[in-house]
């Protein structure tokens, strides 16, 4: 359908165009200018008469419009040095009922005022680019030093001297332990502390990432590698952290299929992205963690030997909370420190009796359900002293287990048959407990069925398990 500009004279179309940020020149198919708007007269120094009639390029320096008028191809966005000052310039070629007969040209900013809005826009986009461009990198830098292990246990001690000891050397590191014990923290220690440390660091949960992406995500791809690739590829995390650490958590959990594939990329120190043909060197440093038993895991044949060998050079195991109790009161103030910043106190301590409620835990998530517990203390605190009173209420009644196992011992030394009387409250708990363990034997295990099983919710059967310890 052809549109009519219906009472749109030529001095309103002159009018429209003198009002638009862009200045526009017109030439004909030899690239002779037929007009020029006045405001672009003005910033090249001609005027209008004399422009007309004239070839653009005496008229406009470095034009290009006489190439579009012939070749009918457009350009767009070029940079165009014009008066001391650079253009963005746009070049459309005019067609007629099909017939190339000449083209249009737009600058834009050659006016002082604009072109002073678009270095001050062009100022900020660049300080926004550079503020996220450094809190990348920030998130590609180590976070921990080995002065944030806190522990005077003689085992933690010895694990911390030993990734002191190896940090400067460039060999695989294998950081063991049980979930919560603080593996990543070692790794950021190390990288800290190695020659590595101005390059990035990336950290990869080896558990979080689907099979399908394993390889994509840690090698990148090329430009329609897969159905749903991104336009122009993707750099893969290794070549992004070339010359730096890579910390792969949860070892243990990468397919057998990915392990042969980074144990050629170890060995090699080269990549091959998804759909490429050529291979990309990399220089790395591997941290890897596992809370499993990679020894079993290589007897079943779930874990490749000859990478198992490859990662464990320097084998770093952090003991269990369990284990080192007389680091609980320094960790907590340490961990206090930090949740005071989150949740903007000062001066929050625990009272005496709450450190030996917290010594007397066997902490089966180690230093991050000690923080857990902490964090909630801090949420429901007035004042600056944790008391009992604030803990969960499975640490709280801890001691209920505590006195039954010594009912129980008190019992089996007994000499007398006479059944020994024990608190309600143990009786009470002791029939939870055999109540649960039943019910789970029934429901083969499955926690929301033995719930079911009992009456109770979900949320209150898990946190009775947690209180009788219940695996």
């Amino acid at each position: 359908m052809k549109l009519e500009m219906r009472g749109l004279s030529i001095d309103w179309l002159i009018e429209i165009i003198h009002l638009c940020i862009e200045r526009i020149v017109i030439v004909d198919h030899n690239g002779i200018i037929v007009y020029i708007d006045e405001a672009y007269c003005e910033f090249i120094g001609t005027t209008f008469d004399d422009a007309v009639g004239r070839p653009v390029q005496e008229i406009i320096e470095n034009s290009r419009m006489q190439i579009v008028a012939k070749t009918g191809e457009k350009e767009i966005e070029h940079l165009q040095p014009i008066n001391g000052s650079v253009m963005i310039a746009n070049r459309y070629p005019i067609f007629i009922d099909g017939k190339l007969v000449g083209a249009v040209g737009t600058v834009i900013f050659p006016d002082p005022d604009n072109l002073r809005h678009f270095k001050n826009k062009m100022s900020n986009l660049l300080e926004e680019l550079n503020f996220y461009k450094n809190k990348a990198v920030n998130e590609l830098t180590s976070k921990y030093s080995f002065d944030d292990l806190i522990g005077n246990s003689q085992a933690f001690i010895e694990a911390k001297a030993l990734g002191e000891k190896v940090a400067g050397n460039e060999s695989s590191v294998l950081v063991t332990g049980e979930s919560g014990t603080g593996k990543e923290l070692f790794a950021h220690a190390i990288h800290q502390n190695s020659m590595r440390s101005h390059f990035p660091f990336i950290a990869i949960n080896c558990a979080s990432i689907p099979e399908v992406l394993f390889e994509s995500e840690l090698f990148g791809y090329e430009d329609g590698a897969f159905t749903g690739a991104k336009k122009g590829g993707k750099e893969g995390l290794f070549k992004v952290a070339n010359k730096g650490t890579v910390f792969l958590d949860e070892i243990g959990d990468m397919p057998l299929s990915m392990q042969s594939k980074l144990l050629r990329a170890l060995q090699e120190k080269e990549i091959q992205p998804v759909g490429g043909q050529k291979t990309i060197p990399i220089d790395l440093r591997i941290i890897a963690a596992t809370n499993r038993d990679l020894t079993k895991m290589v007897e079943d044949g779930t874990f490749r030997q000859d990478l198992y060998y490859r990662l464990n050079v320097i084998n770093i195991e952090i003991p269990p909370l369990r284990d080192r109790k007389e680091d609980i009161a320094a960790i907590s103030k340490k961990l206090l420190q930090k949740l005071e910043r989150k949740f903007y106190r000062k001066g929050t301590v625990l009272s005496p009796k709450v450190v030996m409620r917290l010594e007397g835990h066997k902490w089966p998530g180690n230093v991050r359900e000690l923080e857990n517990v902490l964090e909630r203390a801090i949420n429901v605190l007035d004042g600056t002293v944790i008391k009992s009173e604030h803990l969960p209420l499975y640490i709280r009644d801890q001691e209920i287990n505590q006195r039954e196992e010594e009912f129980s011992m008190a019992e089996s030394t007994s000499t007398l048959d006479l059944p020994a009387v024990k608190p309600l409250k143990v009786t009470i708990a002791r029939a939870e407990k055999r109540a649960i363990t039943h019910a789970l034997e029934i429901a083969g295990g499955d926690k929301l069925a033995a719930a079911k099983l009992l009456g109770i919710g979900k949320t209150s059967f898990y946190d009775k398990c947690k209180i009788y310890e219940i695996r």
